[in-house]
């Protein structure tokens, strides 16, 4: 509640039973809440970051009759892009929040049906959300949160120029927070060159090891006896 976020969020927060925020959370939501400036959040996955951009987005959405989504999230893959979506869910349930993924791989007409039925939240994989924007289905002319997830790992998968043509389709006042867990010189610059005076959030530099995560290491003499450790693990 020290953070500022809606009660009903926080309703959500119980229910999921958090109670502390981790760095990441505490440094960057009560920055976002103010809504005025861009974000760059660098930590890395597990550190909670799927939740520090989500629960402000949240917060500042308005409902609206338009069906056009007003947040938009664009993750480098399609199991991220159902991973946001089951979080988006979960911090919803007093919300009126209709909320959508999108990706390619998959037959785009039935993506098509969902996002003109109207949808306040999109996650997507950014040549699927070029496909549905140039086709005329999707609109983000209504777009007010911008959020590029993992975006080291989005340049690395060859997306830039995808990333580019988005930027194109979106409005020109906006908020875009970018999270990723380096920040290479090409990273660093996509973002200077996209980004105007964004705040630069730090709270775990990649590599460092994480308190919440168990690491475990088991020696295996050859590949054929990692494979056979492998498939007994996932069994």
């Amino acid at each position: 509640s020290d953070l500022g976020l809606s009660e009903v969020t926080l309703q959500a927060l119980r229910a999921k039973g958090f109670e502390e925020p981790s760095p990441i959370q505490a440094q960057t939501i009560p920055l976002l809440l103010k809504g005025e400036v861009d974000v760059i959040g660098q930590a890395q996955t597990g550190t909670g970051k799927t939740l520090a951009y989500l629960l402000p987005c949240l917060c500042m959405w308005k409902f609206s009759k338009d069906p056009h989504p007003q947040i938009l999230i664009i993750v480098p893959t399609r199991e991220l892009v159902a991973q946001v979506v089951s979080e988006v869910e979960k911090l919803t349930p007093y919300m009126n929040v209709a909320v959508g993924g999108v990706y390619g791989g998959t037959n785009m007409n039935t993506q098509v049906a969902m996002v003109l039925q109207g949808l306040d939240v999109l996650v997507g994989t950014p040549g699927r959300i070029i496909d549905l924007a140039a086709s005329g289905s999707l609109q983000l002319k209504d777009i007010k949160k911008v959020v590029i997830d993992e975006v080291d790992e989005t340049l690395s998968l060859g997306f830039r120029p995808q990333l580019l043509r988005i930027f194109e389709f979106l409005p020109a006042k906006r908020q875009t927070m970018v999270f990723s867990a380096t920040l290479s010189e090409e990273v660093a610059d996509f973002l200077d060159a996209q980004l105007l005076n964004p705040a630069r959030i730090e709270a775990a530099r990649a590599g460092a090891p994480l308190d919440k995560i168990d690491q475990h290491l088991f020696e295996v003499p050859n590949f054929l006896s990692k494979v056979a450790l492998l498939k007994h693990l996932l069994q």
